[in-house]
């Protein structure tokens, strides 16, 4: 009723019977549900993958990561990651590596946060970790509702932990950008770093992700004895 469309049309949508919504009903529903920017356009994506024909459409990239993107970051002393839209991580440098050396062997995010214990220890605020992650894998799904390999790891974290299950549930859909980390390495200790994410132009569902803490800060000191990169200069040209 507050939308303005018919209790029978509604009732199609829901049940995936009616597959061609116009935009006009999504921007209705849009507003009805109070749905912020990133939730509407993620809303719109699934309505438009039934317009798709074989091949064509917003796909993710695969899990090949171009050279000139892994020479780009390798020299870098700010860890820096390339993500696909499964949160593997397909690439990164030497700085992230130390980093992210509490991950052992393990390469992907999602499946460290919610099965491993470390995981619990590392990330100090471990639930909006845990839940900004499934957030994100939800904005990554609607890029192609028919990818097996995230159907897998849906159903691998869901047989395996509930509280993937509880957060998956919720729907919430949130692109990483940035997010403030708290973290326990423990090599380098106590750690507060602002992870920024950028998407990478051409490669649908890659990420490029760095870590940065506040210049001057003892995070900065620690995230630099940890990576061995040279300390920041202090003088101030004559």
């Amino acid at each position: 009723m507050l939308a303005g469309v018919g209790e029978g049309y509604y009732a199609r949508l829901e049940q995936g019977r009616e597959k061609h919504p116009s935009d006009q009903v999504l921007n209705a529903l849009t507003r009805v549900f109070g749905l912020d920017a990133e939730a509407a356009e993620h809303m719109h994506k699934l309505a438009r993958q039934g317009l798709r024909t074989p091949g064509h459409g917003c796909r993710p990239a695969d899990d090949q990561v171009a050279a000139h993107l892994v020479r780009l970051i390798g020299p870098w002393s700010t860890p820096a990651v390339i993500l696909g839209p499964r949160f593997d991580i397909l690439a990164a440098n030497d700085a992230a590596r130390a980093l992210l050396s509490v991950m052992g062997m393990e390469t992907n995010l999602l499946r460290f946060v919610f099965l491993n214990p470390v995981s619990r220890r590392f990330y100090r605020d471990w639930e909006e970790i845990a839940r900004t992650c499934v957030a994100g894998l939800r904005a990554a799904a609607s890029l192609d509702a028919e990818d097996e390999k995230l159907r897998a790891l849906v159903t691998q974290l869901s047989a395996r932990g509930k509280e993937f299950t509880r957060l998956w549930a919720r729907y919430d859909i949130r692109a990483k950008t940035h997010q403030t980390k708290r973290l326990l390495h423990p090599e380098a200790g106590e750690l507060m770093l602002v992870y920024q994410s950028f998407s990478i132009n051409g490669s649908p569902g890659q990420q490029l992700g760095t870590y940065q803490a506040e210049p001057g800060s003892e995070s900065e000191r620690a995230l630099r004895r940890l990576t061995g990169a040279p300390a920041a200069r202090t003088d101030t040209p004559e």
